[in-house]
């Protein structure tokens, strides 16, 4: 007992810690800016170490609770069992509410401490002492939520031969479970630095462009987490569920995506402030408006006012999230409102066709996107907080509503790279188009004679074969001037990641648009065929497990294999929980999930068939678009100035790290 109660001792030690540590970096930065005493910020360094060490132990002591099953733990004793296997519970620490404010308390002060390494010669910078305040501030409430209302270290005494009911059983019978969490809270988390310097900004009237070139390789490497994050939940949804899909705009897939689409959108205006000194509001606005949907989605998916599959905690937390929800948006609304005489842009848009033109209509039309999904995911709570009333958006709603915005942002991605600065004569659009416009028609044409039908699909096909003629037009001319360098660097690499977008875009459209779904039942021995595919069923199995029994059916399909699609039925539980067997294939997937139990090893099968076109293009899409967000973090060989209209306010120092 002595040796159990050390881990809760330890955590708990570490959060106050931690928590301690933040408050006093916050001040001591504060003090240091007000009383302009700069040598106080060497200090700083120090207790963002110290916030880092507390993370660390309470994380170390967590995970040490549960793998010695250490049941006096409230919440091993809510969420670990001996049954679980090991990654799994390993797992377990983000799988639910007080191990992920743990995880995202680790992860935040942890970059923390490396915005502090990174400039830790211009820590006497005012905007950068600022940007640590945020910072400071940001962890100090997580910290606060573990000694309050989100706990992991309070003290049970379970009775003698106890053990605990283990995590959800959807969250122990998928390997991405240990790795889609832990991503997406890497991009979360990591928009914390851009919008801290944004505050920084804000507050000291440092409103050039120098905050922006600083923080540029944070802001893509916490979209590129976030975006591998988010795809790598479309994979464990597809590959877990059973139903054949892989995005349903569950409330809390949606909290996920809201930051990205207007992280993407800043990703892309940014671009128009450093070149021509426009769009500040729009840029301060889009990357604080991230950062609280950052906040918006972990009330969802961890307060407990949603029902969703991947919202299993239901606690006391979420007036805490609301109100940093509130805050966030109130602060930089304030700010921005009181700064905005420095605000007006130095520059204009010279014509709207344009490259500054066409990045002003991108954000137009990732704005209506945020905003189409925002509403739908919240209004429902709204009309339920207000009237009582419970009520659904389904899956029409946002189909019919992001189709048209999806595809204009394919037509965007397609002509913006080939767009000059400040004005576009038809001659240069023309010449720069044409080839690409000739791959988007070869595109159709081609989708046409494999027998693809239907004007929507058939417009996507297009204008994914348009967007990726243009982003391979720009890496060819890149390559033949400067070599391999032709792929690195924030132009170059983000032709990348157009690929990769191309590649999900044509994989959504052909796989929910020529998709064969039937369910069949077979006895031993019976064929049938679905989409040019014959179905044997040869029998079942029952296999017992420590943590479950698991019944497979086994089917053979062509000359593709068995297929064993399963059915576990948890001990703890009791809770039966299907898992499919897919065969994924360049050009289609095969997907079988069994329906119910047979009778025994002879019975008769029930199991739901679905034959996807292009679904392995998604994932390919996905991994494409990380790597080509690590080639764009890199400098390409030339780093262009910014335009001489777009200098910073003249009674400020930018804050641009040195090379």
């Amino acid at each position: 007992m002595i040796l159990a109660g050390l881990n809760s001792q330890l955590g708990a030690g570490g959060v106050v810690l931690g928590l301690s540590a933040s408050l006093v970096g916050a001040a001591t930065a504060v003090v240091s800016v007000v009383q302009r005493k700069p040598h106080l910020m060497r200090a700083v360094r120090s207790h963002a170490v110290v916030a880092l060490v507390g993370a660390f132990i309470a994380a170390v002591a967590m995970e040490r609770a549960l793998i010695t099953r250490d049941f006096t733990v409230d919440f091993v004793a809510d969420h670990g069992s001996s049954r679980t296997p090991a990654l799994y519970n390993f797992a377990t620490l983000w799988g639910a509410l007080e191990g992920s404010i743990i995880l995202w308390s680790l992860i935040l002060v942890a970059y923390l401490v490396a915005v502090i390494f990174r400039f830790r010669d211009r820590l006497t910078d005012p905007l950068m002492a600022w940007a640590l305040v945020t910072m400071f501030l940001v962890a100090a409430f997580f910290f606060a939520l573990m000694i309050g209302p989100a706990n992991p270290f309070g003290v049970v005494s379970p009775p003698p031969g106890y053990d605990g009911p283990g995590p959800h059983p959807l969250l122990q019978n998928h390997p991405l479970m240990a790795f889609h969490p832990p991503m997406l809270y890497l991009g979360y988390v990591g928009f914390t630095v851009p919008f801290a310097f944004a505050i920084g900004a804000l507050v000291t009237g440092r409103l050039g462009e120098g905050w922006l070139v600083a923080t540029r390789r944070w802001t893509l490497i916490a979209w590129g987490f976030l975006t591998v994050g988010i795809v790598l939940g479309a994979w464990w949804s597809y590959e877990v569920l059973g139903w054949g899909g892989y995005w349903a705009w569950d409330p809390v897939e949606n909290a996920s995506f809201l930051p990205w689409l207007t992280g993407t959108a800043y990703i892309h205006s940014v671009m128009v402030q450093e070149r021509r000194g426009m769009l500040r509001v729009w840029n301060l606005s889009l990357l604080c408006a991230t950062f609280s949907l950052t906040i918006l989605g972990t009330f969802l998916t961890r307060s407990g006012v949603i029902a969703s599959v991947h919202a299993f905690s239901e606690s006391g937390i979420g007036p805490a999230l609301l109100g940093l929800f509130a805050a966030t948006i109130a602060v930089p609304v304030g700010l921005i409102a009181w700064r905005g005489d420095r605000l007006r842009a130095p520059g204009r848009i010279d014509s709207p066709i344009s490259r500054e033109g066409a990045f002003l209509a991108n954000n137009v039309l990732f704005a209506a996107f945020a905003f189409v999904v925002l509403l739908g995911t919240v209004f429902p709570l709204l009309v339920e907080a207000v009237k009582g009333d419970e009520i659904s958006v389904g899956t029409p709603y946002f189909d019919r509503m992001t189709m048209p915005i999806g595809m204009s942002l394919l037509f965007l991605m397609a002509v913006a790279p080939m767009l000059p600065w400040r004005k576009a004569s038809g001659e240069i659009l023309a010449d720069r188009l044409r080839w690409p416009a000739w791959i988007g028609v070869a595109a159709v044409v081609l989708s046409v004679v494999i027998g693809a039908r239907g004007v929507a699909p058939l417009i996507a096909f297009g204008l994914g074969g348009f967007a990726a003629g243009s982003a391979l037009r720009q890496l060819v001319l890149a390559s033949r001037r400067q070599g391999w360098r032709g792929f690195v660097g924030r132009a170059n690499g983000g032709m990348i990641v157009h690929l990769g977008v191309v590649l999900v875009a044509v994989g959504l459209a052909a796989s929910s648009s020529f998709l064969t779904d039937r369910v069949v039942r077979l006895e031993p021995g019976e064929s049938t065929e679905v989409a040019g595919h014959t179905l044997t069923a040869i029998g079942s199995t029952e296999t017992q497990h420590e943590e479950k029994v698991e019944v497979a059916a086994q089917i053979q399909v062509g000359s593709s294999g068995v297929y064993e699609p399963t059915l576990s039925r948890f001990i703890v539980s009791g809770q039966i929980i299907g898992t499919p067997s897919v065969r994924p294939g360049f050009r289609e997937d095969i997907y079988l999930s069994l329906i119910e139990e047979p009778s025994g090893p002879q019975g008769s099968v029930l199991v739901r068939v679905i034959v996807q076109p292009l679904v392995t293009w998604i994932w390919t899409g996905g991994l494409i678009m990380g790597l080509g967000t690590v080639l764009s973090a890199f400098p390409g060989r030339r780093r262009r100035g910014t335009d001489p209209v777009s200098a910073p306010v003249p009674d400020a120092e930018p804050l641009i790290p040195q090379s």
